[in-house]
Parts: structure tokens; C-alpha cells; sequence
């Protein structure tokens, strides 16, 4: 039989983490230590009265049918939750649970856009941004983050052409994986900006509660204006250290959850309800813990960052998420040659920036889910192997 398969699957790569994960399996099972620094899943434990939420409430069997829809409770807690914590006023019409913003963001497209609708995503920028837009039928745009612009978006310098055919653009900070945070003006900025040329935004705000440096994570959905221009995406994955939950939310205008809700109850039955009575817990429940890895993230972060810059790797501080961002040492060509290079010599796993963009390229992510005396041993190994020059 010949089988014929979606020309969509060209676009795609074999995943980094798979070529990265299959190199970590030889070595281990060649004896080397290894030092896994690519993948971001938090290392921290959830907090008891969440794992504890989500066991009762599987222990009753009604609550395995389908949901169909966002508990009310839910919703509330949402609102409550965001006024609380990014003094947002927000109506159980502006918000929508989502099987962790992965899935949203690969599909909200569907309802946005028709083909050959403009999008504009970053570069460098996560690969969901411009994956969700692509399956869409939409033409992908990059605009450039450059280092020297603190990875700002320059949107005075897009050219007027294609932001007047732009249906939505992508915005996320702090920003995975130039670690790059957004001061508030910038918002204001964006807001004017969308509506002028009639640009939906899509912010992901995935890494708020992850800031250093005694700066505040934030929410575009704060700014005067915002509502009427866009939608936030916020998950609990990396705040409360739940991601195989999988569960995140979409706030923000109501006409654009509307259509996005239209668009989802044709693909999903609702969040499963124990997960739905977990998140609740979360989001009602103590904050120590939230504030408390992000003070470990930074320690790590300090770790890293001062402990590679005080063996001659030029690396700077990331000034927010779980990541920190690096360039490559001259004496290499491609990310994915030094990272390669780097695993063999050191047992140190990172992710090639090539991963995300083309202008991510020449650099390297490093992920904090280790401790921080592992941490000093990996760069330990690292200066002992000699690869920085």
C-alpha cells in the first residue's frame, strides 16, 4: 500500500530533545556522568493540598465522565486569582481553561485566521508560535529579537505593508528562551500599535511568577486597553510545578474566547475534573511555595550564569524564566555542533538555539532544573574537558 501522508509533516523536524535525549542514553550507557540542562520541567515537587485536591476528587467516580465545560468554580477562582495577583478585573466570559498553552496556542489560529492571513511570531521565539499559525494556513512573519534592542520587538521599523495584513502577532515575557523580560511602557506601546493597524495579540505569559533581579512579573492584560485588543495565555505548569497536568487558561477578550470556545467543543470534551478541582486548589491556595522556587530558580540562575562567566564563557544573567541564554564560544560554527560537542566532552545537555529561529542560532539554553551544588559540578566538568577557549 502507498501511503501518502500531509505535506504539513515537512515542516516539521525531528525534535531536539529526541536527538538530545537518544546522545544522553548512549553516553549513560557508556559510563559518563550527564548533566541534563535542556529540558524545562521543574525539578520541585507540587504542594500537598494540590496533589491532595486532585485525589479525592478522583475518588469519586462522577467525576470521571466527561466535563464538558469549566467548572464554575473554576472560572471564579481564575478571577479571583488574576485580581489578586495582577489587579485584573476579568468575567467568567473572558477566560477558558486549555489543556496546558501548548494546545492553545496550536490551535487558536483555527479561529482567527483564514488562509494566508498574516502572522507575525518572534525570532528567536518558541516553536508553538509559529507552529500553531502554520497548521492555521497562515504566512508566518518573524520579526527580529536582537540582544542590543534587550530583545524588544522594534515596531516602528515592521513595514507598514505587512502589518496591515497581519491578523494576530505573537508576544511573550518573559521570554523562553532569551530569558528577556518587557518593562511596563512596552505594553502601553503594543496596545497603541494594535490598534492601529487592527492586530490581534496573543501574549503568553507563561513565565510571570519566574523573575529575578526584584522585578515583577506582570500581565499585558493589566494595561489600559488590552481587552479590547487580545488575549493572555496563563498556565499553572511552571508556577505550581504541575506540568504533566497540563492545564492553562486564555483571558482577555470576550469575542475572541468565544469564537476560541466554538472552535474547541468540536475537539474536546473539557479538562478532565479532578485536574479542573486540583487547579482550583492552586489557585486558592497558598502562594509561599510560588515565591519560594522562584528564589531557588535565581540561586541557580546566579549558579550558572557568574560560576560560566568565572571560567571565561562570557555568559549573561537571564532576568527571567526558568532558562538562562548563552552564546556559543567563537572557536565553534553552529549551536548544534557546540552542544554536541559539549555533551561528549563534558556530559553537560543543553538545547541548540538553532532550535528556536534562525536568529537563535549562536547560542545555547540552558534549563535550571538542577540544584545548585549539581549545578557547580557541571561547570566543574566543564572547565575540565577545556572546551572554552
Amino acid at each position: 500500500m502507498n501511503l501518502q501522508f500531509s505535506n504539513n509533516l515537512s515542516y516539521f523536524q525531528t525534535g531536539i530533545f529526541n536527538v538530545l535525549n537518544d546522545k544522553k542514553s548512549k553516553l549513560i550507557a557508556n559510563g559518563k556522568k550527564v548533566y541534563n540542562l535542556s529540558v524545562g520541567t521543574p525539578d520541585f515537587k507540587p504542594d500537598k493540598h494540590v496533589i491532595d485536591a486532585l485525589i479525592n476528587s478522583a475518588s469519586n467516580p462522577d467525576n470521571w465522565k466527561y466535563s464538558l465545560c469549566d467548572l464554575p468554580e473554576l472560572t471564579e477562582s481564575v478571577c479571583t486569582y488574576y485580581k489578586n495577583r495582577f489587579n485584573v478585573d476579568l468575567s467568567s466570559n473572558e477566560v477558558m481553561s486549555l489543556y496546558g498553552s501548548q494546545e492553545g496556542l496550536a490551535h487558536i489560529g483555527l479561529s482567527l485566521c483564514n488562509k494566508g492571513d498574516i502572522v507575525l511570531v518572534p525570532n528567536p521565539g518558541y516553536p508553538i508560535f509559529e507552529i500553531g499559525p502554520y497548521l492555521s494556513g497562515a504566512e508566518i512573519i518573524h520579526y527580529p529579537l536582537l540582544s542590543e534592542n534587550n530583545y524588544l520587538p522594534d515596531l516602528k521599523n515592521i513595514d507598514e505593508d505587512i502589518l496591515y495584513k497581519t491578523k494576530f502577532m505573537v508576544v511573550s515575557y518573559p521570554l523562553n528562551p532569551v530569558c528577556a523580560i518587557a518593562p511596563p511602557d512596552f505594553y502601553d506601546e503594543l496596545i497603541k500599535f494594535a490598534k492601529k493597524y487592527n492586530i490581534i495579540i496573543i501574549h503568553d505569559n507563561a513565565y510571570s511568577d519566574i523573575i529575578y533581579d526584584d522585578n515583577i512579573g506582570g500581565s499585558f492584560l493589566s494595561h489600559k486597553g488590552a481587552k479590547e485588543v487580545g488575549v493572555e495565555f496563563y498556565s499553572l505548569s511552571k508556577s505550581f510545578n504541575i506540568t504533566g497536568a497540563r492545564v492553562s487558561f486564555v483571558l482577555g477578550n470576550e469575542e475572541i474566547i468565544n469564537h476560541f470556545k466554538m472552535l474547541r467543543s468540536q475537539i474536546d470534551y473539557g479538562i478532565f475534573l479532578p485536574i479542573q478541582y486540583a487547579a482550583i486548589a492552586a489557585l486558592n491556595g497558598p502562594q509561599d511555595s510560588v515565591k519560594k522556587h522562584c528564589r531557588e530558580y535565581e540561586k541557580r540562575r546566579n549558579a550558572l550564569c557568574s560560576g560560566l562567566r568565572d571560567i571565561g564563557w562570557d555568559v549573561p544573567d537571564s532576568k527571567g524564566t526558568m532558562f538562562a541564554w548563552a552564546p556559543i564560544p567563537k572557536n565553534y560554527k553552529t549551536s548544534y555542533e557546540f552542544c554536541m560537542d559539549l555533551m561528549e566532552k563534558s556530559g553537560v545537555i543543553c538545547t541548540p538555539g538553532s532550535a528556536f529561529g534562525t536568529l537563535g542560532e549562536g547560542y545555547v539554553r540552558f534549563a535550571l532544573v538542577l540544584p545548585v551544588d549539581v549545578i557547580r559540578q557541571a561547570i566543574k566538568s566543564i572547565k575540565d574537558c577545556n572546551i572554552i577557549l
